[in-house]
């Protein structure tokens, strides 16, 4: 505990250090800014967004489209990603495909999305999905090459079924190297989501903090951009902990 609390001082020391030379330099004389505010404002701003609701609101909203898109990219990239590592004939055929339509950035289906599913968590969910989906796909493709050909020998020899295979030989392998791809595809998710939001959907975090911008407010400005960068931190640490739990319960080292 000792040692934590001194990592947690260390790693807090510059953050500090900055937030209060900023309260410092906007507490100089003529400093009346638009486009910055003291951390003291944007902590009063954050005070009131929590009271009214709208923190809660904004970030529910961000959490549920990234999570729905991560969820929809976990399952489909995993299953294809592992059905292609294990199968040198489908991974060559679908190599130049992959390689054509994993460039595309996902923001660029801003308009295709809006136009299919309108505004709302399912056009946000789709541009977070299609983000999330290559990375996962390409990493468990990877992860599931690296199984052992033997041991898919030895579930061949006893009579294991597809899923049996999957749950008890496949999966535990490469459980290590597919929870890199999991926390990857955390922090792609939340990042694409924000982005989507600051861009065209008219909900959650990265509205808000857009209207407060467009609104001349800096402080809630600042206090949402913080709040954003605390869930994300927040979002990282919990795949984090279910990793390690999970990755034990497989009887895997992660």
């Amino acid at each position: 505990m000792r040692r934590w609390l001194q990592g947690a001082a260390r790693g807090l020391a510059v953050p500090l250090v900055l937030v209060a030379a900023l309260e410092a330099y906007m507490h100089g004389p003529g400093k009346n800014s638009d486009a910055l505010a003291a951390p003291t404002a944007a902590a009063q701003a954050f005070g009131r967004a929590l009271v009214d609701g709208s923190l809660l609101q904004g970030t529910l909203f961000t959490l549920g489209s990234a999570a729905l898109g991560l969820l929809i990219a976990l399952v489909l990239g995993t299953l294809l990603g592992i059905w292609l590592g294990l199968s040198r004939q489908a991974g060559a055929w679908s190599f130049l495909t992959v390689e054509v339509l994993r460039p595309v950035p996902s923001v660029a289906l801003i308009p295709l999305s809006m136009l299919v599913f309108g505004f709302g968590v399912r056009m946000e969910s789709a541009v977070v999905a299609f983000a999330v989906f290559w990375p996962m796909l390409v990493l468990a493709q990877s992860a599931a090459r690296q199984v052992d050909a033997r041991l898919l020998e030895v579930g061949f020899a006893l009579g294991l079924s597809p899923w049996a295979r999957l749950s008890k030989i496949v999966l535990p392998a490469m459980v290590a190297r597919l929870f890199v791809a999991i926390r990857l595809g955390v922090a792609i998710a939340l990042v694409v989501a924000v982005t989507v939001e600051i861009a065209a959907n008219p909900h959650g975090m990265g509205y808000a903090m857009m209207v407060a911008q467009q609104s001349l407010d800096p402080a809630l400005m600042l206090a949402w951009l913080f709040w954003i960068a605390v869930v994300g931190y927040l979002v990282n640490l919990l795949a984090l902990v279910l990793e390690r739990r999970i990755a034990r319960a497989m009887g895997a080292v992660a």
